[in-house]
């Protein structure tokens, strides 16, 4: 079974920055996908942005409302992913879930509230 815990949202005026961080905690694959999903009220959940644990040039994934704004790393030793968030928009805002997939198994963690405003 697989733990995840958010940590580092919160209020933030509309340019700025934040910074996410999802760890880990049970059994973990060494191959796997961590991800950042978002979701608003009335509307369904949706992928922010996506990493591989592998070392591959393309092993990472973003929505393109989030593009060149946002970036996803992770660091398997630790067993984290994070979501560095810049130039944050009030269309930002929403309850971000952090995601872990591998081989055929899914978990999310509790979700970490963004507010974009000013």
């Amino acid at each position: 079974q697989v733990q995840l815990v958010e940590s580092g949202g919160g209020l933030v005026q509309p340019g700025g920055s934040l910074r996410l961080s999802c760890a880990a905690s049970g059994s973990i694959f060494s191959i796997n996908v961590m991800g950042w999903y978002r979701q608003t009220p009335g509307k369904s959940r949706e992928l922010v942005a996506s990493i591989s644990s592998l070392f591959t040039r393309r092993n990472t994934n973003y929505a393109d409302s989030v593009k060149g704004r946002f970036t996803v790393s992770r660091d398997n030793a630790k067993g984290t992913v994070y979501l560095q968030m810049n130039s944050l928009k009030p269309e930002d805002t929403a309850v971000y879930y952090c995601n872990l997939q591998q081989s055929g198994q899914s978990a999310w963690g509790q979700g970490t509230q963004v507010t974009v405003s000013s």
